[in-house]
């Protein structure tokens, strides 16, 4: 069983070290996937450090696109058999790999979701934020009949043939939404698995806005009706 951990990177200077650092000292045959979105705080010269190194992947974009974007670039170059989508800002522990590859790995599930909603331990912060993801998921639960608890997740993992079989769109924060639908309408294993969660506030490098939640309803209802 071989992983591809892949690694959308945008102005991640400040933890990009870190979070690749603790990707490697996991135990798995692994590929790790870093795609810069067009940076602009020296990230890309901190990636230029794991260009040609054996097991890394560097890929960067000459414009800025996007989530989604970087990771179907990702998704182009993966070659594991099971894919873990990493955000590079440290929130997320890759500890926690072992618990979602498992029901993967003992053929229970075909796509795991890393739950920040289901009791692991986690940052306090933002309650807002915690009321419109619960809002966004419920109603992307009404529309795909999934009873997810955390559809706006980072933490995502998919066996091979379910990225193969997909066609993304979505250049931005829509791609959750997006592949939540997808994986729905073509009836896929779904497991939820209980994560960490380290939250970080706008001063350490947040990016998601309350406009992405407002364009997260336009997909959920776009990609149940008229994809």
């Amino acid at each position: 069983m071989k992983l591809s951990v892949v690694i959308p990177v945008y102005n991640e200077r400040a933890t990009l070290k870190d979070l690749v650092r603790k990707v490697e000292g996991v135990d798995y045959d692994k590929e790790i996937i870093l795609i810069d979105d067009c940076s602009t705080d020296g990230t890309l010269e901190i990636l230029k450090e794991f260009q040609g190194r054996d097991g890394f992947v560097v890929l960067h974009h000459a414009k800025n696109q996007g989530k989604g974007a970087a990771l179907r670039t990702g998704f182009s170059r993966a070659t594991g058999d099971i894919i873990v989508i990493q955000d590079a800002d440290l929130e997320y522990d890759p500890k926690d790999y072992g618990v979602l590859l498992e029901p993967i790995l003992d053929g229970r599930a075909d796509v795991v979701y890393g739950s920040r909603f289901m009791g692991g331990p986690h940052r306090v912060l933002f309650y807002w934020h915690y009321v419109g993801n619960k809002a966004l998921t419920t109603l992307s639960n009404m529309f795909t009949n999934l009873n997810l608890t955390d559809m706006e997740t980072g933490y995502k993992v998919f066996s091979r043939k379910v990225i193969d079989s997909i066609e993304l769109k979505c250049a931005r924060f829509g791609f959750e939404p997006e592949i939540t639908s997808k994986i729905a309408r073509k009836k896929y294993r779904v497991y939820e698995v209980p994560i960490s969660y380290n939250g970080r506030d706008y001063s350490e490098g947040k990016k998601i806005t309350w406009k992405d939640g407002i364009a997260a309803l336009w997909f959920i209802v776009r990609f149940r009706f008229f994809d």
